[in-house]
């Protein structure tokens, strides 16, 4: 292998391509699925932490919305309070010693998923609130329960104003599954670190590395600012309020009257 660097780096892509592009599909793969994942879990924790006991509710019912409260916050609080390496480690470990059996891959996209659905539940949260009071009442007044409205009117609007902020997640999670070497994910970090075993040439094959990791998150971030414009130009889902026009319109949306 050539002693200087730059001919040391050639060398490197040349002949080590394929097991850095491996790397990147993995690192691919499972920030996708784990932001997808955590997406629809941190989207059910985020409505069982706003979800709040009423008047007319039921003693049962009363119970099972204070234990969702307390179990999304719990969640929320353990995933983010703690190391990613660290959650990884003892979900991987902790499963197979209780007789489970699954592929570090496998158990990396959930590691990743149940990690970030932490963190979408608060933006999503932070959606929800920031919606209007307004649009509930005026939705509620049309003869809607409180679930159609969440369904219909509230959470369309929410979840459609917190996407670039879900992308960003995604972004976050393609540098974040590095940590997932702990469990020999054969993501780009592991494959990077494997290939610096065969020649002891650790400077260079982080260049590549750091270069790699750059460009996704560049060429991400450049898609989700397209994403985002390309939302922002459209009508928002949304319905009149007491500071709105008097004519009843729901935008953006079908059969949802």
């Amino acid at each position: 292998m050539p002693s200087d660097f730059f001919g040391a780096v050639w060398y490197l892509v040349t002949n080590y391509w394929q097991l850095f592009l491996y790397g990147v599909i993995t690192t691919l793969i499972i920030s996708l699925l784990g932001t997808l994942i955590g997406f629809v879990i941190g989207l059910g924790l985020s409505i069982l932490k706003i979800t709040k006991s009423r008047a007319n509710n039921t003693l049962t019912s009363k119970i099972f919305k204070k234990i969702g409260n307390i179990f999304s916050s719990s969640y929320i609080q353990f995933f983010r309070g703690t190391p990613m390496m660290v959650q990884a480690s003892l979900i991987y470990y902790g499963f197979l010693k209780l007789g489970g059996h699954w592929t570090a891959f496998s158990a990396g996209i959930f590691v990743v998923g149940i990690n970030t659905a932490a963190y979408i539940a608060e933006i999503i949260r932070s959606g929800i609130n920031a919606i209007d009071p307004g649009q509930m009442e005026a939705a509620r007044s049309l003869g809607m329960t409180h679930y159609q409205a969440m369904r219909k009117v509230i959470l369309p609007q929410a979840v459609k104003n917190v996407i670039p902020a879900i992308g960003n997640e995604f972004i976050v999670n393609v540098k974040d599954t590095s940590v997932l070497s702990v469990i020999a994910v054969t993501d780009l970090f592991y494959n990077s670190k494997s290939i610096t075993m065969i020649h002891y040439v650790y400077f260079e094959v982080y260049f590549i590395t750091s270069i790699i990791y750059l460009i996704i998150t560049l060429l991400s971030s450049r898609l989700l600012a397209l994403l985002d414009k390309k939302l922002a130009g459209k009508n928002r889902y949304s319905i009149p309020t007491s500071q709105t026009v008097p004519e009843v319109f729901i935008k953006g949306g079908n059969g949802h009257g």
